[in-house]
């Protein structure tokens, strides 16, 4: 008999939608969880999955990767595209929240945790539940909800406090907060290191009150879906692991820049990349 994958421990937990995503080239496999999943496996890290998704999702590009799915009958699915240059969302599907109980007992003490919702889907009591861990957020799904048509739009986020407070670090992106800027203040004075990551003008990173600025580095941009959970994954690996936040945005600001150049998933950085973009990062 096999082992059973979810009754070993991992490194590297994410919870959060793995999501059906349709733009104007297609469908593809999406969601916050998948990018930093496989982010983190680049970076040599056992990882695990925790979501909901039903039968109607092409899992094959996370295949090597443990994945906890409470089946149900629907996966979140979402649809964008850009109206007078900026992206907007739909949503025709919605999968069930995620539960504490999905999380399999040996993934509970992981290293890192990384909560990731897309529309909030996780609990944000969930952060309480990881105290042995470093707890790392990309709050965007508890920033989010929908009108009359399923179509995106910011909501307030009641608890940022509370789950801020429980945290290592959070990153988010100025595409988060769809114009509400003043929130950015209020959140890094909650929460111990914030990262705003900004696109093509590079990120700000805030701590103590103080602020790091990385500028931007010059890609061939293709795709920058999945930019941000990719840099909060190199992040959140790099502070666990010791760096100062300097170091640790500056590997996460290559790793993220290197990955607009590839459509989808398929910008995710290969373990070979990464041992060739951290020198550039000192």
């Amino acid at each position: 008999m096999l082992p059973d994958p979810l009754k070993n421990s991992v490194d590297y937990l994410v919870i959060g939608h793995l999501t059906r995503d349709i733009d104007e080239q297609g469908e593809q496999l999406g969601g916050s969880a998948a990018y930093a999943a496989l982010t983190a496996a680049a970076f040599g890290l056992k990882v695990g999955i925790v979501t909901n998704s039903g039968t109607d999702i092409n899992l094959k590009m996370l295949e090597n990767v443990p994945i906890a799915n409470n089946q149900t009958s629907e996966t979140t699915t979402f649809e964008s595209w850009l109206e007078n240059g900026k992206r907007k969302l739909k949503v025709h599907q919605l999968a069930a929240p995620i539960q504490i109980h999905n999380i399999p007992v040996a993934w509970m003490d992981s290293q890192i945790v990384h909560l990731a919702p897309v529309l909030g889907e996780v609990s944000p009591n969930m952060a309480r539940q990881f105290e042995a861990s470093s707890l790392g957020l990309t709050p965007q799904g508890w920033l989010r909800e929908l009108d009359e048509h399923g179509n995106v739009q910011f909501c307030e986020w009641p608890e940022a406090d509370f789950v801020l407070q429980q945290s290592m670090a959070a990153v988010i992106s100025e595409e988060d907060l769809l114009g509400h800027t003043s929130l950015l203040n209020s959140l890094a004075t909650s929460v111990p290191i914030l990262a705003n990551t900004q696109g093509k003008s590079g990120a700000e990173i805030f701590q103590y009150g103080e602020k790091l600025e990385l500028a931007g580095i010059s890609s061939n941009e293709i795709d920058s879906t999945g930019a941000g959970d990719i840099f909060a994954s190199a992040f959140f690996i790099r502070l666990h692991f010791g760096d100062s936040i300097e170091e640790a945005g500056r590997v996460a600001n290559l790793v993220a820049s290197k990955s607009v150049e590839r459509r989808g998933l398929l910008g995710v950085p290969t373990a070979d990349e990464i041992y060739d973009l951290i020198p550039k990062a000192a």
